[in-house]
Parts: structure tokens; C-alpha cells; sequence
């Protein structure tokens, strides 16, 4: 038997050099097919070559970015942050600690109901399931009715199980779905009459780490009469970094895939192949409660050098002051495309909902 070439560091140096690993999912969700399209369209030879990691979900996918060797990027929830602050195993000041690269899919709320249940504020301690621990459910579900201020008994069996009991009783009071619209649930099963999707608002304290969203005849045409919509917020999923120093190979490494993400980021938009959801997409999109990473910063500085004028000081109470509401602008622009009149009259309303009620 031939001994074994000799190993040429070179090689091995290179090729580190040149990949990035992604942690991104379990086989089954949207976060794995994002991340194996984003390696396709980047991919470069031996310059540049994305890894997508099969992990235990998009929840854990922090604590991979953070301690898992190998891992220099990750696909997690926006509202990550929020949920974290609280870990002791993660520690203070994560907002500092990592930043985002850009947007990826929103998750929107679904909270469907019985039809005893006419707004959110019914569901109070009522059983309200949430899905399987692990699932975004499960994860976001309780953030946001804490936010809401809604004591719910939370309940987190297999959503089948619990929709299947709503049927049959009132044993469950609400379901509560985070997930990209169309659901199957609730497209190809017919409901009996006075089932129902529930408004969910967009309050202040809400805002923090949501976005504005919908769902729509078109969406769900046996739950939603045609022509109405259904406001609702959504959960922004975010492709994150860790803030190495300017002079760490993993920064390097990352400021480098942002270079290739904003020469190549068009064919994940027009290209065939890659998921519809893209086209949705924005660089210079923002994401509530997030720092961008400053090499996407600087790249898109770049590309709008014209500083913008000083804005005045919001008022008292206006909504979360003048960058608030042109960050909502930004979302409602891309939520309802070429329809500014609706934009501007959801904006209202979701500025209302965020004005403090007098005490009767």
C-alpha cells in the first residue's frame, strides 16, 4: 500500500478561508431551502462557498451562532433577541453581540378561533395552543401575548390534535399559527361557520420586534369574505452575524459574502428556481429592534451617499417619533405594493392603535 500524500496546508487554509457556514434548519422548514438557494447563487468556486447546516431548528440556531464551531451565520427569529435577554447561558448585552446581514421570510400570526371568541382579549385565561415546543409557535406565540398583556393557559400539543378538539369542543379556545401564509390547515379544510382568524394589533409594545402584515381572501378564501383583509403582525426572520472586530478572520469572511450578496442578490429575485418569496425581499430593508452589520451599512451608504435632512423631533406620543413611522412606511410599502392610499390609510390605524388610551 502507497503511503499517503503529504497534506498541503495550503489547501486546507484556502478552502477555510473561503466558506462560510450557515446554520439554518431542520429538513422540513422554509429557513434550510432559503439557505441552500442563498449557497447556490453565491457560490464562487474556491473564492467564496456557503455550507448550509442542518440543525435542530431555527430557536437553537442562536446558541450555534454564538458557541457551535464552524458556524459563522445563522437564520434566526427577530424577536430572538427579546427572548434571549432573559438567558442566563447567553448573557447580557446580545444586542451588541450579533447584528443582521438582511431580512429573509416573515412568519405571520395566525390566531384562530372558536366562535364564541370575538377579539383577543376573550382568549384571557382561556386555553390557547401554541404547537409542539420547538416550533416558532411555541416560541413566539407567548412573547406576543405577553406583550399584549393577555394572561392565556398555554397549551402546546400538536396543532392537529388541538384543531381537531376545537371541532368538537370548546376545550381549545384558539390555535396559534407562525408560519408563511398560505396554511394548509386552513385552505383545505372546510370550517363550520364561525371560525375565524382574529385581528392581532400593532401596538407599541408590539413594534419592538414585529412587522406589519395581512391575510387576505385570496389567502384563506373559505375563512375571509372576498375583498377583506385581516391585520395582523408577522415575524421577520433575520440572517445574523456575530460583531467579531474589524481585523478577525470571521468578520473578513463575512464581509466578504456581503460583496457577493449585493452583486449577486438579483438572481434570487428574477432567476428561475428560486423561491417565490425573494422577489419580497429587500437589502436595505430594516428589522425592528436589530443593528445591521456595519458592511452592509457602509454598502448601502455607498449607494444613497445624499444624506437626508435633519428630521424634527417627534411629539409627545406620535407613534415612536419620525424614524418609527418611516420604518412602518418602508413595511407597508412592500406589504401592499403600488396601492398607496391603503398604505396610508393603514398607517393611521396603526399608529392609532399605539396611542396611549385615557383612563375613564
Amino acid at each position: 500500500m502507497s503511503p499517503a500524500a503529504p497534506e498541503d496546508p495550503s489547501v486546507r487554509q484556502a478552502l477555510n478561508d473561503s466558506t462560510v457556514g450557515l446554520a439554518a434548519g431542520q429538513l422540513e422548514g422554509a429557513p434550510l431551502r432559503f439557505a441552500t438557494e442563498l449557497a447556490r447563487v453565491l457560490d464562487d468556486g474556491q473564492n467564496m462557498r456557503v455550507v448550509p447546516m442542518v440543525t435542530r431548528g431555527i430557536f437553537d440556531n442562536i446558541f450555534d451562532l454564538l458557541y457551535l464551531r464552524g458556524v459563522d451565520a445563522a437564520i434566526v427569529y427577530g424577536d430572538t433577541l427579546d427572548y434571549f435577554r432573559k438567558n442566563k447561558k447567553v448573557g447580557p448585552g446580545l444586542e451588541q453581540r450579533i447584528s443582521y446581514i438582511m431580512p429573509l421570510f416573515p412568519s405571520e400570526v395566525h390566531v384562530f378561533v372558536r366562535p364564541e371568541i370575538t377579539r383577543l382579549e376573550d382568549l384571557a385565561g382561556k386555553r390557547v395552543n401554541f404547537n409542539t415546543k420547538g416550533t416558532a409557535a411555541a416560541y413566539s406565540g407567548p412573547i406576543i401575548f405577553e406583550r399584549l398583556g393577555i394572561d392565556v393557559d398555554a397549551q402546546f400539543v400538536p396543532h392537529p390534535v388541538a384543531i381537531a378538539e376545537m371541532m368538537r369542543s370548546d376545550q381549545y379556545a384558539a390555535v396559534v399559527f407562525v408560519s408563511s401564509k398560505p396554511l394548509d390547515p386552513f385552505v383545505k379544510q372546510k370550517w363550520p361557520e364561525g371560525f375565524k382568524f382574529l385581528p392581532v394589533p400593532l401596538t407599541q409594545k408590539i413594534e419592538e420586534f414585529y412587522i406589519p402584515a395581512q391575510l387576505e381572501a385570496a389567502d384563506y378564501p373559505g375563512l375571509i369574505p372576498s375583498g377583506q383583509k385581516v391585520q395582523t403582525i408577522a415575524v421577520p426572520s433575520v440572517l445574523a452575524v456575530v460583531n467579531f472586530p474589524r481585523d478577525h478572520e470571521r468578520y473578513k469572511r463575512m464581509a466578504r459574502l456581503v460583496d457577493y450578496l449585493f452583486d449577486r442578490f438579483p438572481r434570487l429575485q428574477t432567476e428561475p428556481g428560486y423561491h417565490p418569496k425573494w422577489k419580497e425581499l429587500n437589502l436595505a430593508a430594516t428589522v425592528p429592534g436589530w443593528n445591521r452589520f456595519e458592511p452592509v451599512q457602509a454598502k448601502l451608504a455607498a449607494l444613497a451617499p445624499v444624506a437626508a435632512a435633519p428630521k424634527a423631533a417627534a411629539a409627545p406620543n406620535a407613534g415612536g417619533g419620525p424614524n418609527k413611522q418611516a420604518e412602518l412606511r418602508a413595511h407597508l410599502e412592500r406589504l401592499m405594493p403600488g396601492d398607496p392610499d391603503s398604505q396610508a390609510r393603514l398607517l393611521r390605524e396603526l399608529l392609532d392603535q399605539r396611542q396611549p388610551r385615557s383612563r375613564r
